[in-house]
């Protein structure tokens, strides 16, 4: 059985550009997990620093409701790293999952992480590039031309660890 997860797709990320593409996919994604029954786990990340584009204490640290609406659950935490979560490793257990399959913000943390930490973990981990994304950029890091989404993805697939897709690619797949 798979699992969708839907990282920090909060309203705090999507303030900060046109992230469309990404939510299309991701709309489409659940679709596709909705129809096979497989699961869909939306994760909140929880700030509580005021200066936070996610601060938890107002709108910008809410779910994306549309992005949001068809979870089957829904799991908070304060890391990159969404495996310390015993929550989640139950669901995970629970519903005997064998295959996750990453997508939402921040590509260059939160995304990379947990397709590492699952693939360390024994999962078969994809990895939709199109449908992960990052409010940074190449300036963020001193690299004026840096494209971080790209980056990450050829970073794993070249890993050989992670499978690395587009949408359309993994539609056609399942």
């Amino acid at each position: 059985m798979k699992a969708l997860i839907i990282l920090d797709c909060q309203n705090g990320m999507f303030s900060r550009g046109n992230f469309e593409v990404l939510r299309n996919n991701i709309l489409k994604l659940q679709n596709i997990f909705k129809s096979n029954g497989d699961i869909i786990i939306s994760t909140k990340h929880i700030d509580n620093d005021k200066e936070s584009i996610i601060y938890s204490g107002d709108i910008s640290g809410l779910l994306d409701e549309q992005l949001s609406k068809l979870s089957n659950f829904i799991i908070e935490k304060d890391s990159p790293n969404i495996f310390k979560s015993k929550e989640l490793n139950d669901i995970l257990l629970n519903n005997q999952i064998n295959e996750i399959v990453i997508t939402g913000f921040n590509a260059e943390y939160c995304c990379l992480f947990s397709a590492i930490i699952a693939s360390d973990r024994g999962y078969k981990v994809t990895y939709i590039e199109d449908a992960t994304a990052t409010v940074n950029n190449g300036n963020t890091y001193d690299m004026q031309d840096l494209d971080i989404t790209d980056f990450v993805g050829c970073i794993l697939d070249w890993s050989g660890e992670v499978e690395v897709l587009y949408f359309e690619e993994f539609s056609k797949k399942n």
